[in-house]
């Protein structure tokens, strides 16, 4: 049987785990979308180039990786597991003290 203090390295040892698979969520978002914004350039440019509609899809996933990078560097444990182990206590007292 684990002590408390066995407990708390695992479980931060978890959320670091956590953080880096993360991390490296993000930098694949990152990476597809370099990869991908020159390649819709070239189809607009090989279909249709008096519409630049490539600039819809640059825009929206240029928006889509700053709030990945938000979630990931800024924000990270605004609803992460700092936040999960505080409501799951948070709720366990409200039940402790119902039945008191």
């Amino acid at each position: 049987m684990q002590n408390k203090s066995e407990y708390e390295i695992n479980k931060k040892q978890e959320q670091a785990r956590q953080h880096i698979q993360n991390i490296k969520g993000f930098y694949q978002h990152l990476v597809a979308y370099i990869l991908f914004t020159p390649f819709t350039i070239f189809i607009n440019y090989k279909t249709y180039w008096d519409y630049k509609w490539f600039w819809y899809s640059i825009i929206i996933w240029g928006i889509a990786v700053a709030i990945h990078a938000l979630r990931v560097f800024v924000f990270k444990d605004a609803l992460g597991s700092k936040w999960e182990a505080r409501k799951i206590e948070e709720i366990m007292r409200k039940e402790e003290n119902k039945w008191e």
